[in-house]
């Protein structure tokens, strides 16, 4: 069935009745989910709740400095998480159903709830008190192409009473890079003729492991939260290159990523009066990561690729909010962070160095932003959020580049929710997006066996754009959703790829400011309950998104679309419960056509297709407390990745095409297995 099948019989269905549970909360845009909802779900804890609500998908956040712009879309009864590092599907997949008491989903925005910039929250409330809960997860996956195996086990234990509350979770195992396969590549010329045929050879994974714990307690009047994070990945991978044509040659490329990430963090809030809260947050982290790429050809030379890089961020936090009425809510604070990355890299080929730009750098970025927000309801149908955040930044590099720079921005922002009746919503947005700048973009990198080495480029402005949004929600069946959203960003500064050209002759690719731009976004939500359909209890949940955008390209001076962003991206979940064996079933896909990416370099342009993932998955319970869960990663083994790399035999506006590579990786089945054992659930 397609997706655009779905959306028609979903918008067949305009008239039919919205979820019972919304109907008398809807006109105040927040829906609540009771614990119950999910039962015949066989919802296993927080994660998989929200993952079945109509028209939400969760958000983890952006990988970004600072705390402000880092948020996701979910809620811990009303407060953000206080880690950046711990992502929220984690802190998520942590929480029993047993914990849960319901989950609120805020549309638009309500007064006293901070929206993070988000248009749809998911607040998830639990359950007061409680004894000791815990559970114990063992895990393989077999590859079937090359009979790896990828064992994990997962612990995690939480409790508390009288105000008190700690959890702890601890998390181990070998992962598998299903984008790492084997495959043909063929070289052409510039006039189709062939210049080397091989088969690659190629695995990836390594072992990870994540320990993260907190805990909550009173403290002066109000509840003070302490969490930590270890985090450790050790990945690598091999590639080997048979050619037979030229009969004989080979190639091995090692590429290796050693990663140490820790934090530390605590937050205080606490309420003065019934209408005002404070709350003060305090977090560290620091990330240290060695990178090692060693690509051999014989006959031939051998590069030698090191880099390695140390980054830590120190943030404080305050915020207070005021609910005037019951229909007005204030909210003013501000955040200031110290951020500092140290990185030194060495490229060589055959133990000669070659000096690459911007391979040795200290960074140190001094950054704060203040805020006022408010939420104001004047109809039950109808409500407006505004904000202005002001935010600022001294950077200041050393090394290779010496740079002092101070940069500032205002960001407005206006947003309206209208509900006419139960079953529709409308939301609108403008607003000004400053995006942050990338330590990784300052600093060289490496994939040696595509052949590729980019410069780094310390002086960068972050991108900037103004958005404007709108969106339009029905809900119908009882627990379906269908929402349509589209969004306009008018680019300034926008970050891609240009050349750098060298005193004494040559260039390297690297990260630039590159002008003015747009980018236009189309996006599709659907929740199909399919009782109607026959299926009893079946769940249909996905989403389309279709992006234009356009630049100018700074080698070429010509209009064309953003590197690296997505054109297409889709993805479908299916899912059934079988109570009469207390099981569920369902099957998720993703990627396949359209989806595609296309990075331009200076010198190439690389298109990378993603083929189609389709996993179908069992789970049973034959007991409460534990459950069984298989699946079969790439059942079609259509997955892969095919990537068609472009080379110019110099900068594209004064060089003809040198050559193409074409690599079409594809990867087999997995076989994966999961036992949970639920404590005190």
């Amino acid at each position: 069935m397609s997706l655009l099948f779905v959306l028609a019989q979903a918008a067949a269905a305009a008239t039919a009745p919205a979820l019972p549970a919304a109907d008398a909360q809807a006109q105040q845009a927040v829906t609540s989910y009771p614990a119950s909802f999910f039962t015949a779900l066989n919802a296993a804890n927080a994660l998989d709740m929200a993952n079945h609500i109509p028209g939400f998908i969760l958000d983890t956040g952006a990988s970004v400095r600072g705390f402000e712009g880092a948020a996701g879309n979910v809620l811990i009864d009303g407060k953000r998480p206080s880690s950046k590092s711990d992502s929220i599907d984690q802190i998520l997949q942590r929480m029993p159903v047993s914990q849960v008491e319901r989950i609120d989903v805020i549309r638009g925005g309500a007064p006293g709830v901070d929206m993070q910039g988000k248009t749809v929250l998911a607040n998830v409330i639990r359950k007061k008190g409680g004894g000791l809960k815990g559970l114990v997860a063992l895990a393989d996956g077999y590859v079937v192409d090359d009979q790896r195996n990828a064992p994990s086990l997962r612990l995690e234990a939480q409790g508390g009473q009288n105000g008190h509350a700690w959890e702890f979770s601890v998390r181990g195992g070998f992962g598998i890079d299903s984008g790492s396969g084997p495959g043909p590549q063929v070289r052409t010329g510039p006039d189709g003729e062939v210049l080397s045929r091989n088969q690659i050879l190629a695995r990836g994974g390594g072992w990870q492991s994540i320990s993260a714990g907190s805990y909550e307690l009173p403290l002066a009047g109000g509840q003070f939260r302490l969490n930590g994070r270890f985090f450790t990945n050790n990945y690598e991978n091999h590639e080997t290159d048979v050619f037979t044509l030229p009969v004989g040659q080979l190639n091995r490329d090692h590429f290796s990523d050693e990663e140490v990430d820790t934090e530390i963090g605590g937050r205080f809030s606490r309420a003065f009066g019934g209408r005002t809260d404070l709350e003060l947050v305090g977090l560290h982290t620091t990330k240290d990561e060695n990178i090692g790429d060693i690509f051999t050809q014989a006959p031939g030379p051998e590069d030698n690729f090191r880099l390695h890089r140390f980054s830590t961020e120190t943030i404080g936090r305050g915020v207070v909010k005021f609910r005037q009425t019951q229909r007005l809510s204030w909210e003013i604070g501000g955040e200031a962070a110290l951020n500092k990355l140290e990185s030194k890299t060495r490229f060589a080929e055959d133990g000669a160095t070659i000096p690459l730009p911007s391979a040795n750098v200290q960074v140190e970025e001094k950054r704060w932003e203040g805020f006022v927000k408010a939420t104001w309801r004047p109809l039950d149908s109808l409500t407006l959020e505004g904000a202005v955040r002001q935010e600022g930044s001294k950077i200041d590099a050393a090394g290779d580049v010496r740079l002092g720079k101070s940069l500032g921005f205002t960001k407005p922002r206006v947003a309206l929710t209208w509900a006419p009746s139960s079953a529709w919503q409308v939301r609108l947005r403008f607003e000004r997006e400053v995006g942050q700048l990338n330590f990784d973009d300052f600093v060289a990198k490496s994939s040696l066996n595509t052949s590729t080495v980019t410069a780094g480029n310390p002086d960068l402005n972050p991108e900037q754009a103004w958005v404007s949004e709108a969106a339009i929600e029905r809900d119908f069946w009882g627990a379906g959703s269908l929402v349509l959203t589209v969004r306009r960003y008018a680019l300034t500064d926008a970050v891609d790829r240009a050349p750098i050209f060298l005193p004494g002759g040559g260039f390297f690719d690297a990260p630039a400011n590159i002008g003015a731009g747009t980018k236009d976004e189309l996006t599709a939500e659907l929740t199909l309950p399919m009782d109607r359909l026959g299926l009893k209890g079946a769940q249909l949940k996905g989403f389309y998104t279709h992006r234009w955008s356009r630049v100018t390209d700074p080698t070429v001076h010509r209009s064309r679309e953003i590197s690296s962003l997505k054109p297409d991206e889709w993805a479908l979940h299916f899912s059934q419960p079988l109570p009469r064996w207390n099981a569920n079933w369902g099957v998720d896909t993703s990627g396949g056509l359209p989806w595609r990416q296309t990075v331009y370099r200076a010198d190439v342009i690389e298109d990378t297709k993603l083929k189609v993932y389709v996993t179908p998955f069992i789970e049973w319970k034959p007991r409460p407390d534990i459950q069984l869960h298989f699946e079969i990663q790439n059942v079609t083994e259509g997955g892969g990745i095919h990537d068609v790399r472009r080379q110019f035999a110099g900068p594209r506006n004064v060089a003809g095409l040198l050559l193409t590579d074409d690599r079409d990786t594809h990867f087999g089945r997995i076989f994966y297995f999961r036992l949970r054992k639920y404590y005190g659930a």
